[in-house]
């Protein structure tokens, strides 16, 4: 059993328990953390409170994260694109269609499958035995940078720089329409759609949680906008969801692009990429900086637009 302690500040007064928890917890699941609120294993100020409980200034949580199970993901020998590795962390460059964690319709093949092998079960267990060393997570489609802690004393700490927003996030992305600036900020809460609980969108209901994405214009197409986003926040979906709801949804973009179809006839998903990751080092205090180089299909289709050539 390993126990997290928190003091509600001054600006988090009035907060409802469980949301607070997905600020501080952000390396575990909502469903989980709803597990452990009612299984007990909570405690603001000694007491057991409901998920509803509006904190106060000054109070006390503590939680209480059981061991985990023996895991019954499979180790596979898939290959991975090793970015950078230690004792403590691994920063792999995920390839397209690959699932970061086994779900249901995905129960092999995933990157944690692959790390398992890899690492030989050296990986944190502090996100269950589905999400073995996985401490954020990137969509199927998306490529590139995805962190994989090696020990919980690792995951721990860069689970708190992801709360504290100073892991550096670069992604790019090839969007729909042109993008008049040159540099825009994108700060829209996100949350769960109403009408469809499988989607995210740009919502202010009470489940919408602040959301802040910074584009950069790398260059313009006819009809496209090659562009960076440096995410200072990291809710699901963020970069699809904002870019869509500013009129420039990602090529390719099967959920948010309001149907429009690409005009590429072998892109398969979203035209996104995650390519910069930087962070402090878990144990040196080091800054580590890596960099996933752009997918073939990614170059293929600047090389295109960059050409004038008819896309096909």
């Amino acid at each position: 059993m390993r126990s997290c302690q928190f003091t509600v500040s001054e600006e988090e007064e009035g907060e409802r328990l469980d949301r607070l928890l997905s600020s501080w917890l952000p390396d575990l699941s909502r469903t989980y953390l709803q597990k452990l609120l009612k299984e007990g294993d909570v405690h603001t100020q000694g007491r057991i409170e409901k998920a509803s409980y509006k904190v106060r200034e000054g109070d006390s949580v503590e939680v209480s994260v059981p061991d985990e199970t023996p895991l019954d993901v499979k180790p596979q020998d898939i290959p991975l694109d090793i970015l950078y590795e230690d004792d403590d962390v691994l920063v792999v460059n995920k390839p397209k269609g690959m699932v970061v964690h086994p779900a249901a319709g995905h129960a092999d093949g995933t990157l944690v499958n692959a790390v398992l092998y890899h690492c030989k079960g050296n990986l944190s267990g502090i996100n269950g035995v589905l999400r073995p060393g996985i401490v954020h997570r990137i969509d199927k489609d998306t490529t590139g940078s995805v962190i994989v802690c090696k020990n919980d004393a690792a995951h721990r700490s860069i689970a708190e720089q992801l709360r504290q927003h100073t892991i550096v996030r670069r992604y790019y992305a090839i969007v729909y329409g042109v993008i008049a600036d040159d540099d825009l900020t994108i700060d829209r809460p996100i949350g769960r759609d109403s009408a469809d609980r499988k989607k995210m969108a740009v919502t202010h209901a009470p489940n919408g949680k602040t959301a802040v994405t910074h584009v950069h214009v790398l260059e313009r197409f006819g009809g496209f906008t090659y562009v960076e986003c440096r995410l200072e926040t990291g809710r699901t979906h963020q970069i699809r969801v904002h870019m869509a709801s500013i009129g420039h949804p990602v090529l390719g973009d099967n959920v948010y692009a309001g149907g429009r179809s690409s005009p590429f006839s072998g892109l398969q998903g979203q035209c996104l990429h995650a390519g910069v990751l930087a962070f402090v080092h878990p144990k040196t205090g080091a800054l580590i900086e890596t960099s996933a180089p752009l997918p073939a299909y990614f170059e293929h289709l600047l090389e295109v637009l960059r050409s004038g050539r008819p896309v096909k």
